[in-house]
């Protein structure tokens, strides 16, 4: 668990890390400066402190994840800091389980977006005012319209009509500087946009580096049953790697797994029926070795819906007889 959180302390965000006893057992300095905790905090439950509550209740997801073993995601929660000071924070828990499967407890960590959703705001009140600004050029054109018209029937008004076209063109250049300026917002905002793209894209190679690092073979599939993830350990058990298999159908794969005693149980868990499931299946490894390998199936879920399946294996060499 100490190294895992020495990991996460690299990057600049807000950690916690929760024992399976419901204890504080690590803070980093980003969560002690935000949560305003001490070392006399550590070892205290986490029911008693502040964060258990504010700026979200996480009591009840750590147990979620502790229970369910999987990860808990909550975007974009608003966080009022006095009376006028508005924050939103991402909230990640995620279950720390070790090579045997025993959970250690969970770690929590909280990205500050305040200033992604603030960018959102500007960005729809630029649109909004490109909008309203393309409606007055609109109705300024439909007024010229309307003024050659009069130009037409009358030759007396002409030089009163010259006067108000010149006006009018005096406008026009006035919105065209305004919407060069909006649109040199709106490439600023894009290049923000841009900017946290990168972040998110950075983060998810952290994740992906995290599943990488774990001592099981771990294969996510989707709601079509197809690989999404494919871990070194699922290499170096069945002798493919991820982008071999990325997109396959997992119950079309020749790899020496019986994934015919796994079709119902996967199905079971994809359709809801089933939570979980555990289940020992006689494989050949990729060296062309018996063994006996446990697999344990959990429900992949983005919000309240299903969205696939994760299966944990562990592999031991058949003993024989």
């Amino acid at each position: 668990m100490l190294n895992f959180f020495r990991q996460l302390n690299r990057r600049n965000i807000a950690q916690l890390v929760v024992d399976h006893e419901g204890k504080l057992a690590l803070a980093n300095l980003q969560a002690r400066m935000l949560f305003s905790l001490t070392q006399n905090d550590i070892g205290r439950p986490i029911q008693d402190l502040e964060v258990s509550y504010r700026p979200v209740e996480i009591r009840s997801r750590i147990e979620q994840a502790h229970n369910d073993k999987h990860t808990i995601s909550l975007r974009d929660i608003e966080w009022r800091v006095g009376e006028t000071d508005v924050r939103y924070v991402d909230i990640q828990v995620v279950p720390l389980i070790s090579t045997t499967g025993q959970a250690l407890g969970c770690a929590v960590t909280f990205t500050d977006v305040t200033r992604y959703q603030r960018l959102q705001q500007a960005l729809t009140e630029s649109k909004r005012d490109a909008q309203t600004a393309y409606e007055e050029l609109q109705s300024t054109v439909e007024e010229l319209e309307t003024t050659n018209e009069e130009l037409q029937s009358t030759n007396e008004e002409l030089e009163t009509t010259n006067e108000e076209l010149h006006s009018t063109n005096e406008e026009l250049e006035t919105m065209n500087e305004e919407l060069q300026s909006t649109n040199e917002e709106l490439s600023t905002i894009n290049d923000e946009l841009s900017m946290r793209t990168d972040e998110l894209n950075t983060t998810n190679s952290f994740l992906e580096s995290i599943l990488g690092s774990l001592g099981s073979a771990v294969i996510v599939l989707d709601r079509k049953f197809e690989v999404e993830r494919w871990n070194e350990q699922a290499r170096e058990l069945w002798g493919l790697v991820e982008d071999e298999v990325r997109g396959t159908h997992f119950l079309n794969l020749d790899i020496g797994l019986p994934v015919d005693q796994l079709r119902g149980p996967i199905r079971d868990v994809a359709n809801g029926r089933s939570e979980d499931g555990v289940l020992q299946v006689a494989a050949i490894n990729r060296r062309g070795r018996p063994v006996d390998v446990r697999v344990e199936l959990s429900p992949l879920t983005r919000g309240n819906d299903v969205d696939g399946v994760i299966l944990v294996m562990e592999a031991e060499a058949t003993t024989k007889a």
